[in-house]
């Protein structure tokens, strides 16, 4: 979801919502799924009876739910319109970037990349440790465009063609000036090693078994609610995982997997969730 950035980058875990959409970052973690996923293909429109309701069905309370809609609209992802006694929502064109970038990026993921010529893309960046604020901005959106760091100041990719998203990092970041950016290929040295420290591979397989887990049963009782629960679980993996081409992942890469049983899912639930998305719009009792 953005060089648009998920506006909250601690995903949760993927596991069923249901296990802990309890507080108020959890609520605005799947309320900003239930908007990615519903509002935005629609007018973009939302009425706070909908929300609450639906995300009662993942069992999260009415309270959380009003405070994840108030913080959302405090930082700017939505505006409220008041319309008698009820209030609609509408996601403003920050947010519309927000969550087409990040639709495009969990729709397309997962894709096998048997074209990969070599390339990577070499990034040398670095903030002290009095720019906080830089700091943060780049590693949560370097991460996002699948680099990782296997040194202090240190970012690669076997992306070469985000160099224009890692160019607006640096930029936003104010550290374009002092960065250096290279295309290069690998000419000597444990490349395996090296993939190694710059990502957690194995923490992303043991992600990726756990996803599998979660949805290995097709049946959904509420495919409205599992649809989100299934999305919810999957975006953050454009996150954590960079996407690499087969040649670098270990054998048996969990993540092909993934990814098919995501689209399967989806496939599987999209009509009784629209249909049920359909009837909870009509919903506009604040």
């Amino acid at each position: 979801m953005s060089a648009v950035t998920d506006p909250d980058p601690q995903l949760d875990r993927p596991a069923l919502a249901r296990r802990h959409a309890v507080g108020a970052s959890s609520a605005r973690r799947l309320l900003f799924t239930l908007l990615g996923e519903y509002v935005l293909p629609g007018e973009g429109e939302v009425w706070t009876a909908t929300v609450i309701s639906v995300m009662a069905r993942l069992g999260v309370e009415e309270k959380a739910t009003r405070q994840a809609l108030m913080r959302t609209a405090a930082d700017g992802w939505l505006a409220a319109e008041r319309i008698g006694r009820q209030t609609r929502w509408r996601l403003t064109p920050r947010a519309n970037q927000l969550l087409s970038d990040g639709a495009d990026r969990i729709y397309g993921f997962g894709a096998d990349r048997a074209d990969w010529d070599g390339s990577w893309l070499l990034v040398l960046a670095r903030a002290t440790d009095s720019e906080r604020a830089a700091r943060h901005l780049l590693r949560s959106r370097l991460t996002w465009a699948g680099l990782g760091s296997p040194a202090p100041g240190v970012w690669v990719t076997t992306h070469a063609e985000r160099l224009a998203e890692v160019e607006r990092v640096l930029h936003d970041a104010g550290l374009a000036g002092d960065a250096q950016i290279f295309r290069a290929r690998h000419a000597a040295g444990q490349l395996a090693a090296m993939v190694a420290q710059a990502w957690d591979l194995a923490a992303i397989a043991a992600d990726y078994d756990a996803f599998l887990t979660a949805f290995a049963d097709g049946t959904a009782r509420d495919p409205l609610a599992r649809t989100i629960e299934l999305v919810h679980a999957w975006r953050r993996f454009p996150w954590t995982d960079p996407d690499l081409p087969r040649q670098l992942l270990p054998r048996q890469w969990s993540g092909a997997r993934a990814a098919a049983l995501f689209c399967r899912r989806h496939a599987q639930w999209a009509p009784g969730a629209h249909a049920a998305w359909q009837q909870e719009s009509s919903r506009r009792d604040d």
